[in-house]
Parts: structure tokens; C-alpha cells; sequence
């Protein structure tokens, strides 16, 4: 790695020095009164027509990509009852962004071409014009002022999450590199925890109280169940650096932060099961198989083992680089039915019982 970036950055020198040379040449040339370096109505000409060429080519890229890339199955999926919000959020930018750089690209491109140098022709010249100045002001200001008010209204709306007697409250504890979470137990309570408290020979991992009387009947997983239709608070810790708990099919992703909590709320609304049975998650699924088949086929003749078949589950993902094995810190989500999580719950250990005494 190290020998490509110092053959990259001599490259770049070469280029530079190369480019310094031609500057020179050029001045030293004009100065003489030798204009053969000057580009001529000729090259102007050529490089008018190429500047239409490379918007043609841009417009044609573009409907490409849409027509072979353009389904955004991310647009669609949305399994939390904030989703639709932030996924209309998301189309709105990009329309806007999309039809600004349509515009912004052909006028470049075309006046490029329009008004390219001719011998004897002379540009007209404006010191400033109030009324121009005043439209690319005024019409950005009002784009931009609406999608910022319309995001804090999603963001304030999203965000507002009491911890009321129906919402679930669930601490993510972040590390390298993995996830853990904690359930408030039946006190609907988390028990306090610090870092410093952490006591291996204990079995307690995530440095909870002992002595807190709400710790007691706290429940530590490494698989987070969440109830359909359930709001649910989340409380977010990190042990060592900085995570970023990201859920995508929740459209959720908050900052793991150490020596502080964070938190971050939403209400589930399609069970595990049920995104499983969607056509654009079955498509999904049925292709990434067939990849795994057609990679486990080369496996197997050199003599590894072949690739699992894929099944979806939603996942907890850490979307900051923490470290080498960043791409490994995942945890499963379950998205059930009230009475199923009812039923799992019951199945898990307190915390004042998983304690090594």
C-alpha cells in the first residue's frame, strides 16, 4: 500500500511539473510573438462540440443508470411507523437535486458552446445584475428553508418519545465488536450502569449496578426482540470509541457515544415474518442465493465449504469505522407479535441470577 501512494504521489509531481513547463513555454511563447500555442476559432469550434458531446453523454448515462440501477428497494421497505416520512423526505431531496442539476448542467454545457471564442467576437460585460443576483438567491433560500423546516418537523416528530407505560425501553451497548442489549425487565426501568463497573470474574459485561434495585431484574441478550406495534425507547452506550447504531429497515441510526447516552425512538411496524413474504424481499433473497450458489460451486472445487443460503432478518449494524473488524459488528433484530416476545422474554435470564456468585 505504502509503495502505490508513493508511486501515485510521483505520478501526481510529474503531472504537476509537466503542466508548469507547458505554462512556461506558453508565456515564453506569446512573448515572442509566437502564437502557434493559441487556440484558434478552429479549436474553439471542436471544443464547443465536445462540450455538447460530454451533456449528451451525461443525459444518456443518466437514463441509463435509471432504467438498469433505478430501483430503490430501500425507498419501499420502511418497517418503522416514522419510515414513510423520512423515505418522502428522501425522494423530495433527491427530485430537487435531480432537476437542479438537469437544468444547471445543460445551461453550462450549452452556453459553453454558444458563446465560445471567435476571432473579433468580444463578450459583453455586466459588473452585476440585481435582478439575476436576486433569483438564484431568493428560489435556493426558499428550497432550502423547506426542506429544513420539514425535516425538523419529521426529526421533532420522531424524536418526541416519553417513556410512558407502553413504550419498551432497551439499552444498546456498543464495543468492539459487537452488540448487547439490555431490557428494563418488568420495572419497565433500566438499572444504572458505568463502565468502571464492568467485572469480568462476575460475568458483568456491561458494568451494571449491583446494588441498583431497578438493575435487578434487568434481562442482557445478544439478540434484540422488539414487539409489533410496540413504541420503543432505546438507550445507547459504548464501551470504547464511537459506534453508530444504525438500523436501516427502521430508518434509525444514532451515535454510541462513551461517558454519555443517547437515545433514539421508534414503534415497529412490520414483524420479521411478514417482511419475509414481501415480493421485493423475496426477489432479493431468491438473488442473493443464486450468487451463493454460484460461488459455492468454486468453493467446493478447491475444496471449502459451500456459502450458507441467505435468509432476511433486520439487522443492528455499526455504521462508523471503529476498528479492523468494524464489518463484523451486527446483531439480529426480531420484529414479533406481542405474544411472541411475551413468550421469548420469559425464556431469558435476570440479571441478578446470570451473575457468577
Amino acid at each position: 500500500m505504502t509503495a502505490l501512494l508513493s508511486i501515485l504521489v510521483l505520478v501526481f509531481i510529474s503531472v504537476a511539473i509537466w503542466q508548469m513547463v507547458k505554462i512556461f513555454d506558453l508565456t515564453q511563447g506569446n512573448a515572442n510573438g509566437d502564437e502557434s500555442q493559441i487556440a484558434h476559432d478552429g479549436d474553439n469550434k471542436i471544443n464547443g462540440y465536445l462540450m455538447l458531446g460530454f451533456l449528451i453523454f451525461i443525459y444518456v448515462i443518466t437514463i441509463i443508470c435509471f432504467v438498469k440501477f433505478g430501483d430503490l428497494p430501500l425507498m419501499s421497505n420502511s418497517a418503522s411507523e416514522h419510515g414513510p416520512g423520512i423515505d418522502n423526505l428522501m425522494i423530495i431531496s433527491m427530485v430537487i437535486i435531480f432537476l437542479v442539476q438537469t437544468v444547471t448542467q445543460f445551461l453550462l454545457h450549452y452556453f459553453a458552446f454558444k458563446y465560445r471564442g471567435e476571432k473579433g467576437k468580444k463578450a459583453l460585460f455586466f459588473a452585476d445584475n440585481n435582478k439575476l443576483e436576486a433569483i438564484w438567491t431568493i428560489i435556493p433560500v426558499i428550497v432550502l428553508a423547506g426542506l429544513i423546516i420539514q425535516g425538523l418537523f419529521t426529526w421533532t416528530e420522531i424524536m418526541n418519545v416519553s417513556e410512558e407505560d407502553d413504550t419498551l425501553v432497551v439499552e444498546l451497548y456498543a464495543q468492539q465488536f459487537n452488540w448487547k442489549a439490555r431490557y428494563a425487565g418488568a420495572d419497565n426501568t433500566l438499572g444504572k450502569a458505568n463502565v468502571r463497573l464492568i467485572d469480568i470474574d462476575r460475568a458483568n459485561i456491561l458494568g451494571v449496578d449491583e446494588s441498583d434495585p431497578n438493575a435487578q431484574d434487568d434481562i442482557i441478550t445478544t439478540e434484540l426482540h422488539l414487539p409489533v406495534g410496540r413504541p420503543v425507547l432505546f438507550k445507547m452506550r459504548s464501551q470504547d470509541v464511537l459506534h453508530s447504531a444504525y438500523m436501516p429497515h427502521f430508518r434509525a441510526q444514532m451515535n454510541c457515544v462513551p461517558g454519555m447516552i443517547t437515545q433514539f425512538g421508534f414503534t415497529p411496524t412490520v414483524t420479521t415474518e411478514d417482511m419475509r413474504v414481501t415480493p421485493e424481499m423475496i426477489d432479493k433473497v431468491q438473488n442473493i442465493n443464486r450468487i451463493r450458489v454460484e460461488k459455492s460451486k468454486a468453493l467446493i472445487e478447491k475444496g471449502e465449504d459451500a456459502l450458507e443460503r441467505y435468509e432476511f432478518d433486520y439487522l443492528l449494524l455499526c455504521n462508523k469505522i471503529c476498528g479492523k473488524s468494524h464489518y463484523n459488528m451486527q446483531m439480529k433484530i426480531i420484529v414479533e407479535t406481542q405474544e411472541e416476545y411475551d413468550a421469548w422474554l420469559k425464556t431469558q435470564k435476570a440479571f441478578k441470577d446470570s451473575l457468577n456468585k
